[in-house]
């Protein structure tokens, strides 16, 4: 499974959901080199990505942007054989966290337990609910404004067990593939199994959306239930901030 255009894929839909939801926000900006996304009160996507291999003539400039809209982390594909993330590292960058870019060929839908009910965020309400729940699960914010704006190009998902809001989720498609990002289950209600039953839901929606594949980038966390989900590695993504 493992071929460049996946990888491609991958990549392309990430970054496609970031810059989809900073345009509405004007916050969208990209030059020769790189891209950049910043959302003032969102602790998300707030991300400066470049389209090929880092080289040292592109730092004063990455490093000058980063600086001045704080908060900016600096994903790094390691998918060019280079280890020119070397150069990140003697240049005053730390890496904040890693993750696994993963892809699932979509074929049959799972059987789904029913402990969980799942709501598609499409009024403000929810988009509250939405946004108040996520930091519980993630640690940072995603403003509810983001929803209100994005939520004809994105699919937001409230997920609950017995009335209660537990979960998140969203799903971007590009293409014949679906990105499943931000899904999370808040501390108290997990190790129940239910982050394995929003996973199988939003893949038998990404199958009803007549997508072929799916992608996500995993956390440490996470990987193990996408594994167990059929899911193969592609790459790694190494999560860069500028030391202060």
């Amino acid at each position: 499974m493992k071929n460049i255009n996946l990888i491609e894929e991958n990549i392309n839909n990430l970054t496609g959901l970031w810059k989809t939801v900073g345009t509405p926000f004007l916050s969208y900006h990209k030059n020769n080199t790189f891209e950049y996304c910043k959302i003032e009160n969102s602790g998300w996507p707030n991300k400066l990505w470049l389209r090929n291999d880092i080289a040292k003539k592109d730092l004063p400039d990455i490093i000058k942007t980063m600086q001045s809209n704080s908060g900016l982390v600096l994903p790094y594909w390691d998918i060019f054989g280079t280890q020119s993330y070397e150069i990140l590292d003697a240049y005053d960058f730390a890496i904040k966290t890693e993750q696994v870019a993963m892809a699932l060929k979509l074929e049959q839908k799972f059987t789904l337990q029913h402990h969980l009910s799942f709501k598609k965020t499409d009024n403000e309400q929810d988009a509250k609910t939405w946004s108040d729940l996520y930091p519980n699960a993630f640690g940072y914010v995603i403003s509810k404004e983001i929803l209100i704006h994005n939520h004809n190009n994105v699919h937001f998902y409230l997920v609950s067990h017995e009335d209660q809001p537990i979960g998140t989720f969203m799903l971007f498609q590009t293409g014949n593939t679906i990105g499943i990002h931000g899904v999370g289950v808040i501390p108290e209600m997990r190790k129940k199994g239910f982050a394995e039953e929003i996973m199988k839901f939003a893949l038998n929606l990404a199958i009803d959306l007549k997508a072929e594949y799916a992608l996500l980038q995993a956390s440490a966390m996470g990987k193990d239930i996408y594994s167990r989900l059929g899911f193969e590695d592609l790459f790694v993504i190494k999560n860069y901030i500028l030391k202060t």
